[in-house]
């Protein structure tokens, strides 16, 4: 994937927090039911924690269960790319900023109607900006 911001693994390190660059940059995750917006229900965009792209619209989400912010849904389908991940011994979709290359989640095929996808995302990677109205 070619990212469009391109920063330095000591930059990214300068500028995010210690668990937003281990889940952001290291792929990593937070545990289930323990991330900021898991249960969140306030309205907004969010956004990427990296580089502020607009990727999930609050009217999007739902509560699958699972303990991470799902989204039926991506705000913009441009801002998000997807590869194969094989880590943790299993295959799952990985969802990544396509402007920095932040690792966000996954997604996952039992999501709601009509596309039925369910983006999984960790709240560490994301940004609720609550004074996003539509134009």
């Amino acid at each position: 994937m070619d990212a469009a911001i391109e920063k330095s693994d000591a930059e990214w390190r300068e500028e995010l927090t210690p668990e937003q660059y281990r889940v952001c940059r290291q792929c990593g995750t937070e545990p289930p039911f323990s991330g900021a917006y898991w249960d969140c229900h306030e309205t907004g965009i969010y956004r990427c924690v990296c580089c502020g792209a607009a990727l999930f619209d609050s009217e999007a989400k739902f509560d699958s269960g699972s303990g991470w912010p799902s989204f039926g849904k991506p705000y913009a389908p441009e801002n998000i790319v997807s590869r194969v991940d094989t880590s943790q011994g299993m295959q799952r979709i990985e969802a990544l900023c396509k402007h920095c290359g932040a690792h966000l989640g996954h997604i996952f095929p039992d999501g709601p109607p009509p596309a039925g996808l369910r983006f999984c995302i960790n709240s560490t990677s994301l940004a609720l900006d609550r004074d996003w109205a539509p134009l």
